[in-house]
């Protein structure tokens, strides 16, 4: 059945990865769920998310490749430096530096302590109800063209809280946003643009040590004691990874045109209910934190 646990994880992940609603956090609870008999981990959670940032840059692939060309011509003096393709593409680098700096000061943390079910649940509920002011007070006037430095590192801070599970990467960007006074779809389009540096590297990083440095349960290897036991198989790990970009693929789509039309309610709603209902299944005793 490990296959099939990954494939519907996969599938979760495609379904939630673009929503305010952290992926993570439903990836972490399913498994509990599925009774997989651990933690699917933050190294599979990782590995998995290449799938949905894969559909992302499927998605804005005509606005990546152009940000990379016209960053790269504008660093070698070949267009002018203010170039707005340019800029965004040193705007998304500047978001970046947050995470990846938290990311390794905290990484024991984000694999063990973070992982909690009592911290997702009350970072389902805490940020749903963040996510309901920013969308409530947000101008919704800024777009992209009008990012500012300080606004893409309060963005890169915003997506750092992502680490927790429960937080939403694209809840917690697109709530900054928000605050800041950004449209809807303006917040949300940087926040997958931002994503992609961070995902990427966390993902193939978790790749390559899964690869160089396997968790054998029972190993003679002494690095293997130092690490949790893999939950799935490489072939698991690989099918959930394409079951995630092809189900997240389709939701972007449905995601960019609904946000340019209706509010984040639902989504909020989705939260709490989910958060409070996990604290019911914790404290019952129904599901161990």
């Amino acid at each position: 059945m490990d296959f099939v646990n990954a494939l519907i994880l996969g599938l979760v992940q495609g379904l939630t990865e673009f929503l305010p609603v952290s992926s993570s956090a439903h990836v972490r609870i399913v498994g509990e769920l599925l009774g997989t008999g651990a933690d699917p981990g933050a190294a599979f959670t990782a590995i998995i998310q290449l799938g949905t940032e894969l559909a992302v840059l499927v998605y804005f692939w005509r606005d990546v490749t152009n940000i990379i060309k016209r960053w790269f011509l504008a660093l070698f003096g070949r267009i002018p430096r203010n170039d707005p393709d340019a800029r965004l593409g040193w705007m998304i680098i500047v978001g970046s530096i947050p995470i990846v700096v938290l990311g390794l000061l905290f990484q024991n943390a984000i694999e063990t302590t973070f992982r909690s079910l009592w911290i997702v649940a009350v970072m389902l509920v805490l940020f749903g109800v963040i996510l309901w002011i920013a969308d409530h007070v947000g101008a919704r006037t800024r777009r992209v063209s009008e990012l500012t430095w300080g606004h893409a590192a309060i963005y890169g801070l915003a997506q750092s809280l992502a680490l927790i599970p429960g937080v939403s990467r694209s809840g917690g960007t697109i709530s900054a946003g928000l605050f800041m006074g950004y449209q809807r779809s303006a917040a949300a389009r940087y926040s997958f643009l931002l994503a992609m540096p961070a995902v990427f590297g966390s993902g193939l990083y978790e790749l390559y040590k899964s690869v160089k440095h396997p968790c054998v349960a029972g190993s003679s290897d002494a690095l293997a004691h130092t690490c949790t036991p893999e939950v799935f198989s490489g072939v698991d790990t690989f099918g959930a990874t394409v079951v995630a970009f092809a189900v997240g693929l389709l939701v972007i789509a449905f995601f960019m045109r609904y946000i340019s039309r209706r509010s984040f309610l639902p989504f909020v709603v989705y939260r709490i209910a989910v958060g409070v209902l996990l604290m019911i299944l914790l404290a019952t005793g129904v599901l161990s934190a």
